[in-house]
């Protein structure tokens, strides 16, 4: 985190905060409670570009395995275990996707930022459903069959998850006319990918 400014210090601070927030916001839809975590998410990509985007979400993750109560069920070492921590390593993956996508043409719309969007979500299902997968039935030895897991924690999730994607396209594209966007410097992002 060497060499951020104040501004980019303050945006990373504040998604932290809006990502812990957005995990406890649960909004009940019939029997299902789904939360705002993902589109916080979302967002912290699309506005703090690839590398504060990351940044910023592996620091909320950080915090939680070190103890902080930030994840839904608590925090530390042990929520590694849990069958849903894949989510949240996708979450960081998703930010970087997403802040670099977004930022790959000097032409911002709202098409380019949900088609961010989207290959986030996308990252976030297939890591998140695998990891689920895989600690039900071989770490936690709670047996679940793949197609099962895919259900549950992709098909019945894909509506809202979709119309978070919407949402964060809208708002990304706001904070982008209105200044609230950090613009990366295209050559050291360049070479952070390639290196």
């Amino acid at each position: 985190m060497k060499n951020l400014n104040t501004r980019e210090l303050v945006l990373c601070g504040l998604f932290i905060a809006l990502i812990t927030a957005g995990t406890f916001i649960r909004i009940p839809v019939g029997t299902d409670v789904y939360t705002l975590q993902f589109l916080f998410t979302l967002l912290a990509g699309l506005i703090l570009g690839a590398r504060l985007g990351a940044i910023a979400v592996g620091t909320y993750v950080l915090l939680g395995l070190i103890g902080v109560p930030v994840f839904a069920s608590g925090g530390g070492p042990a929520y590694m275990l849990q069958p849903t921590f894949g989510y949240l390593l996708a979450f960081i993956l998703q930010a970087w996707l997403g802040g670099s996508y977004a930022r790959r043409s000097a032409a911002v719309s709202y098409g380019r930022l949900l088609t961010a969007n989207l290959l986030g979500m996308t990252v976030v299902y297939l890591i998140g459903i695998s990891w689920f997968y895989l600690v039900s039935n071989y770490v936690i030895d709670a047996p679940i069959p793949l197609w099962t897991a895919v259900f549950y924690c992709g098909v019945l999730q894909a509506i809202p998850d979709f119309l978070l994607c919407l949402a964060a396209a809208a708002i990304g594209l706001r904070c982008y006319q209105s200044g609230v966007w950090i613009e990366e410097n295209r050559a050291t992002a360049h070479k952070e990918v390639c290196a």
